[in-house]
């Protein structure tokens, strides 16, 4: 029968809910147990292989997360040779198991390996043995064994822990009926399996230090100790990151065999960027430096706080620009990776006109961006929003952002006479924000070959009495080009919910000079912003502008 306090593999989801509980609150507390022969029916051997020169020996010997991580790579590539050589075997009576080769059947050993288990123990009560160098050679690694430790475990309580203690103590095989079993591990690893050990039997760490809890982390992925995994990864959220910290994050579920286990900490690792960095001309250099998967999990937020869609487009092209040369490769990361973070429904047309142009996208691939951005700017509004709301995780290509210069959907022509209608949708909470004396400017939209803009305002009236809400129409080039415009305000209003025009008028701009009208609705700003206002449909205000060249 299964006892209540064993996870037997961390079938559960819910640890994230309560950090303060530890491990869960059904697991039970067996540190008491923890190496000692009354609670024991088996031993475990570590045998514990030098290093090379340049190892860290655990990560508590790290000052920072990018120390461990040059470690860990080296790590990686000695494990790589050390696979890479072939096993011999001996006669095994005991079983012996490289921590990086967790097979059940490769397996190496030496005869009589009981009998010197139990001499070491009854010699070393410490449970730690030192093995001259010359008399310890073993082929799979050509590293030496400097020590040994032995530790009483109870198979149980491993087993249900993990499926890699699960296997190895009911295979049925004569190993899974002895007493003795044996790891070989690296000097570098003995801490980190020391902790996880300890963690199987007590559902808690003595580390605290990010390096060493990732050390942790990686011995548990390595005996499949989800619990562990999971502990570590609630422990790692809530120690302050760094930028340096939360790439290695991102890297982990590539790195590790359960990567489900470490999801939470890369989304953790994903807010993190996308927070610091959604003012990205603030940290130009530290963005333009950050690798592909840093820049995705910026651009997947819907915060960035940037001018418009077109600035995120740019900056996508100069990024990776700097970091692949070969026109071959940023087509490949444009049109599998990057490509589907860039919003091209919320791009002005005439900067998708340039996407089409451009040579870093494959031209099937600027292709299907361009259509699919431009179907949706034709769609019905109900239609937009049904799109919108299906979205989910990090496929927002219909989501808006948060622009600094809202989005406008801007109609054309050349006849009879040079004209543009351009429609401006605020939501409630964006105008109610405006007050007392905030502005907020729509992107540039083009007549003529010049370039315009819609700005709304919370100002006082001409009296100056109260507050309400203005229109003004600007000319972005500045400059001795004069260039004269009617223009009509329009905005939806109740009952109809039909375009209503507001107020009509001419301009001969020159550059940097903008025209409109204080009071667009006549009405102080309480009654604009009222429950029942006329101009709030569904919580969004509509406003048209027409613009047509005088001839």
């Amino acid at each position: 029968m299964r006892e209540s306090n064993t996870d037997l593999f961390d079938p559960r989801t819910d640890m994230d809910s309560d950090f303060s509980r530890g491990a869960s609150s059904s697991d039970g507390d067996f540190g008491f147990a923890f190496n000692d022969s009354n609670f024991s029916d088996r031993l475990l051997r570590i045998e514990i292989m030098e290093d090379s020169l340049d190892d860290s020996p655990d990560g508590d010997g790290c000052n920072s997360i990018a120390d461990w991580a040059r470690h860990r790579k080296r790590r990686r590539e000695d494990i790589k040779k050390d696979n890479a050589l072939d096993l011999t075997a001996c006669p095994v009576e005991e079983q012996i198991l490289n921590g990086n080769q967790p097979d059940i059947d490769d397996c190496v050993g030496c005869e009589n390996q009981d009998e010197e288990a139990d001499a070491m123990i009854e010699e070393s009560p410490s449970g730690d043995e030192t093995i001259p160098g010359n008399d310890s050679s073993w082929s799979m690694d050509c590293s030496t064994v400097v020590r040994i430790k032995t530790l009483h475990i109870s198979s149980p309580i491993l087993a249900a822990k993990s499926p890699f203690f699960y296997k190895l103590f009911s295979n049925g095989m004569k190993e899974s009926e002895q007493r003795h079993v044996t790891l070989r591990i690296n000097a570098s690893e003995e801490a980190a399996l020391m902790e996880l050990l300890n963690f199987m039997y007590s559902n808690t760490l003595s580390t605290t230090t990010a390096p060493a809890l990732l050390d942790v982390l990686m011995a548990a992925d390595k005996f499949e100790v989800a619990s562990c995994m999971r502990y570590c990864s609630r422990l790692l959220r809530n120690t302050p990151m760094t930028p340096e910290s939360a790439m290695l994050y991102l890297e982990l579920p590539s790195s590790v065999l359960m990567a489900d286990a470490v999801l939470p900490l890369t989304d953790a690792a994903r807010q993190y960027l996308a927070s610091r960095y959604k003012d990205m001309t603030k940290f130009q250099e530290e963005v333009m430096a950050l690798p592909l998967a840093g820049i995705e999990a910026i651009l997947s937020s819907d915060d960035l706080q940037i001018a418009s869609e077109d600035a995120v487009y740019d900056f996508v092209l100069k990024w990776v620009r700097a970091q692949y040369p070969i026109q071959k490769d940023r087509q490949e990361v444009l049109g599998s990776r990057l490509g589907r973070f860039i919003r091209f429904p919320y791009m002005t047309c005439r900067k998708l006109k340039k996407v089409l142009q451009c040579q870093d996208f494959d031209p099937e691939v600027s292709s299907k961006f361009v259509l699919e951005a431009l179907f949706f700017k034709a769609d019905a509004p109900h239609r937009q929003r049904t799109l919108t709301a299906e979205e989910s995780g990090s496929n927002r290509r219909f989501v808006e952002r948060a622009y600094k210069y809202r989005p406008v959907k801007v109609v054309e022509f050349e006849l009879p006479r040079q004209q543009c209608v351009v429609y401006l949708d605020l939501k409630r909470e964006e105008c109610a924000n405006l007050f007392p004396s905030g502005r907020v400017y729509s992107q540039a939209f083009h007549l003529g070959g010049q370039g315009f803009f819609l700005s709304a305002h919370c100002n006082m009236d001409q009296q100056s009495s109260f507050h309400c809400f203005g229109l003004f129409l600007g000319m972005q080039e500045k400059g001795s080009v004069s260039f004269a415009v009617d223009y009509e305000f329009a905005a939806r209003s109740k009952p109809t919910e039909e375009f209503v025009s507001k107020y009509k008028g001419n301009y001969t701009f020159t550059g940097g000079k903008a025209v409109g009208y204080r009071n667009l609705f006549a009405i102080p700003w309480t009654s604009f912003m009222a429950e029942d206002s006329h101009y709030f449909i569904n919580g969004i205000l509509h406003l048209r502008a027409e613009l047509t060249i005088r001839q």
